[in-house]
């Protein structure tokens, strides 16, 4: 049994506040436990270089960590001059995720930008940002389709993510902050509706892993995956 007499092989408590920054074109917030992401969606009127005249449209995605979002203060990495690795990494993945969803010849010559600020953070913020990401981009779209702005949803399908973990030789779901920072093997899945996977990420941290090991972290996602997606729709 975890904190909270949770069961191993169950997901954190998920609520999602939709249309929580006025100035975006689509936001929301979501909260997965103590984990806290604000994620908005902004169009630009510009795509890419390598895109100008193709008739496509761009996504793109930001990541960042306010100071106290952690235990201790972090310093901004504005201050730095530059972002980490893992920012930059996180970021690439969220863009990659919400492209996957997205036909991108239905927004012609416009970019959407996501942007995902991490405000608490205790664990499974990239996974969070993703299932956040996919809102934001869907309340982003609708406003999109009310002004004329295009024709049809580029959406293709609802897309969510989840982490696993393996811990003391347990595999567990959705790890805390605590568990993920001890756990011997990291995954993280990103998968439809319909649970074909977009992105599957899975390193061993202090050990090796078997095949059979993700296969149980991708059977307890799978099991787990209609809560999200049931907590985004609940949101629209």
């Amino acid at each position: 049994m975890r904190i909270n007499n949770r069961k191993i092989t169950a997901i954190r408590p998920i609520k999602i506040t939709p249309n929580i920054i006025d100035n975006a074109d689509g936001s929301c917030m979501i909260e997965i436990g103590k984990t806290r992401v604000i994620c908005t969606a902004s169009i630009e009127n510009r795509v890419p270089f390598w895109l100008k005249n193709t008739g496509k449209g761009w996504i793109t995605a930001e990541y960042g960590m306010l100071p106290r979002s952690t235990n201790q203060r972090m310093s901004r990495e504005a201050k730095s001059g530059k972002q980490t690795g893992r920012t930059q990494e996180i970021q690439r993945l969220i863009g990659r995720s919400i492209r996957a969803c997205v036909d991108l010849e239905k927004i012609p010559e416009k970019q959407i930008v996501i942007d995902c600020d991490v405000i608490e953070a205790d664990g499974g913020t990239r996974t969070a940002s993703i299932t956040g990401a996919w809102l934001a981009l869907k309340f982003c779209v609708e406003g999109m389709m009310k002004q004329g702005l295009i024709n049809k949803s580029p959406i293709k399908s609802q897309i969510a993510a989840i982490s696993c973990g393996i811990l003391n030789g347990q595999v567990l779901i959705d790890l805390d902050y605590e568990e993920d920072s001890a756990a011997e093997v990291d995954a993280n899945f990103v998968f439809t509706s319909d649970f074909e996977l977009i992105e599957v990420q899975s390193t061993g941290e202090e050990r090796t892993f078997k095949v059979d090991d993700l296969n149980k972290m991708l059977d307890l996602v799978k099991e787990n995956s209609h809560k999200v997606f049931e907590a985004q729709k609940k949101a629209i």
